[in-house]
């Protein structure tokens, strides 16, 4: 989990994939701003569960989660990143 601009993880030994993808999302919060991008994450999840998605499929289609899990094995996306790179997922 991320919350700008820390990084949470449960095992002490995280993988290269996991941080970059939170990296990911500390790059989102800081272009945005923590509060905005926390309204449109929960704004976005609960519309996809109105829509009758469940828990993890309505997770996953938050557009945050898109680009991230999109990128999160490119260890250089944040090298060419573009701004607010999560719009274009």
């Amino acid at each position: 989990m991320t919350i700008w601009p820390f990084v949470l993880v449960r095992r002490p030994n995280p993988s290269a994939r996991l941080l970059n993808h939170e990296r990911i999302h500390l790059r989102q919060q800081l272009e945005l701003g923590l509060l905005p991008f926390y309204i449109w994450y929960f704004a976005e999840y609960g519309y996809y569960r109105l829509r009758g998605l469940r828990h993890y499929d309505a997770y996953r289609a938050i557009r945050f989660e898109r680009e991230a899990f999109a990128n999160d094995e490119n260890l250089d996306y944040l090298k060419s990143r573009p701004f607010w790179g999560f719009l274009s997922k």
